[in-house]
């Protein structure tokens, strides 16, 4: 007897990224406003905040790189999503907000395990 197989589906896998954010001294207020605009557009791609948190030097108990001046945790439904956030129009506009006052970003991209 010969079986036959259902045809693969394709499977949603939801990705997170997470950033560490390194501001240039004195460029906070350009970092607010570029963020006044890219946080909201994450809805627009299936993606939601999950995290932002601004740490203080007493919230590490231990460090081997510079603490970052904000961390972002932010999930989205699939990996497409995620790229048409980075390319979003709107976001694009105002990248040379990002540009000017961030000094450096790490940025970590996973699935829940």
């Amino acid at each position: 007897m010969m079986r036959h197989s259902k045809p693969a589906t394709q499977i949603s896998i939801m990705i997170f990224i997470t950033q560490l954010i390194y501001i240039k001294e004195g460029k906070e207020d350009l970092f607010h406003e570029f963020e006044r605009v890219a946080i909201p557009s994450i809805a627009r791609y299936n993606g939601q905040l999950l995290l932002r948190m601004r740490p203080t030097k007493d919230n590490f108990i231990e460090h081997n790189i510079e603490p970052p001046y904000e961390v972002h945790l932010v999930q989205f439904e699939t990996e497409l999503d995620f790229k048409n956030f980075m390319h979003d129009d709107e976001r694009k506009r105002f990248l040379h907000l990002k540009e000017a006052s961030v000094k450096s970003s790490l940025m970590y991209h996973g699935v829940q395990l």
